[in-house]
């Protein structure tokens, strides 16, 4: 896709302690390694601000991690090289992650006063027993007593993170955390069910099976999400992600659409110019990087193919889901020409629907979102 625009993702892999159900690259560090990596982390800023200079980035995601945990001095460091070295657009939406408990008003209102527009809080539960199992840091009086400082720093775009299906949580626990944070009124709420990933100390726990909702809870949680927010004004725009009206997040809406982005720091991800590539997962490989430019230089392009199921993949998780004319004024084909028998199916089964010029996911379909949308892949190379 022919674009002047892209994202920007900068990852702080740095954690106070890391919760038992992540697998994201982030982890505790000593002083000198967090140093060492801010330093290479603005080298990798600079190089790629100069070679994409003709670009307009349109959206900041600063994640991790806690990116938070940083002293404010930090975060000041890493958006005054931004602005500097990138061409930010005046309207750019520039978001941070933070956790509560890491944060006070004098670090919310330096993010504010260096541009950052928009906080993401890690919340996951209002529930004092299941933030301890998930192994959160933080308590539901910090998150409010958080919530509260960034509306004082000049916030007025927040998010705060919800979990389901999380151990000992119940439909009437998982109801209460919806309604409380929906009364504090945030523009923009992403619920998820929890995934217990390989490699995790949720995946070794042999007693998590037991605490865990049944399938069938599991499923009303779902439903339950969307009734409940609708009930407070907020709209479902991709399966797992409610905002107010206008308050939709620029940043994902971009990366589910395909607009090219650039990740800088361990593990991050970048894909421009139809290319694919990633910076290294471990740290010293990270530190000892001599040219940012490689690893794009030896990616390859996406062959059309690859291209058109992302396109799918990504596109059909938002509630609106794709537009059949952009197939086609992206890939000189129709839709129905290519996917025209997972299409069908998906609709006979009433996982999907077509209305006008859109296809998208009906709500059974969400519930089982990643099945369905694996009949969007190619086996092999056409």
């Amino acid at each position: 896709m022919k674009t002047n625009t892209i994202e920007l993702y900068i990852h702080i892999p740095f954690c106070k302690s890391k919760c038992r159900y992540c697998d994201f690259c982030s982890f505790r560090a000593e002083e000198g390694t967090i140093h060492a990596y801010l330093g290479k982390l603005k080298e990798e800023l600079i190089f790629w601000g100069k070679k994409l200079a003709a670009r307009d980035v349109v959206t900041v995601f600063i994640g991790g991690g806690t990116p938070s945990y940083l002293r404010r001095e930090d975060i000041q460091m890493i958006c005054e090289t931004i602005f500097e070295h990138f061409h930010i657009c005046e309207d750019a939406e520039i978001t941070i992650e933070a956790n509560p408990g890491t944060v006070d008003l004098k670090k919310l209102c330096t993010y504010r006063e260096n541009g950052i527009n928009r906080i993401s809080f890690g919340l996951q539960s209002t529930v004092k027993e299941e933030l301890e199992y998930l192994g959160r840091i933080h308590t539901y009086e910090e998150f409010l007593q958080s919530f509260d400082w960034a509306r004082q720093a000049g916030f007025l775009n927040i998010n705060v993170d919800l979990m389901s299906a999380v151990p000992k949580q119940t439909l009437t626990s998982y109801e209460e955390n919806l309604r409380k944070i929906a009364k504090l009124s945030p523009e923009h709420i992403s619920a998820y069910s929890l995934i217990i990933e390989e490699g995790t100390p949720f995946y070794e726990d042999n007693k998590l099976e037991e605490l865990l909702p049944s399938e069938e809870d599991e499923v009303l949680m779902y439903r339950m999400t969307e009734k409940i927010l609708n009930e407070y004004g907020y709209d479902k725009y991709e399966i797992s992600n409610y905002a107010k009206p206008g308050f939709e997040s620029r940043h994902n809406l971009g990366y589910w659409s395909h607009i090219p982005y650039l990740g800088v720091g361990l593990n991050a991800s970048s894909y421009l110019d139809e290319k694919r590539f990633e910076n290294p997962s471990d740290m010293k490989d990270y530190l000892e990087i001599q040219s940012f430019g490689d690893a794009y230089e030896g990616a390859r392009s996406l062959s059309v193919y690859e291209q058109m199921e992302e396109f799918m993949f990504l596109g059909l998780r938002k509630t609106k889901g794709i537009s059949k004319k952009e197939f086609i004024e992206r890939f000189g084909c129709s839709m129905d020409s290519v996917y025209g028998k997972p299409l069908i199916e998906s609709m006979k089964q009433g996982m999907m629907k077509e209305e006008g010029d859109r296809v998208f996911l009906t709500q059974d379909g969400t519930l089982v979102s990643n099945q369905v949308l694996c009949e969007f892949l190619f086996d092999e190379e056409v």
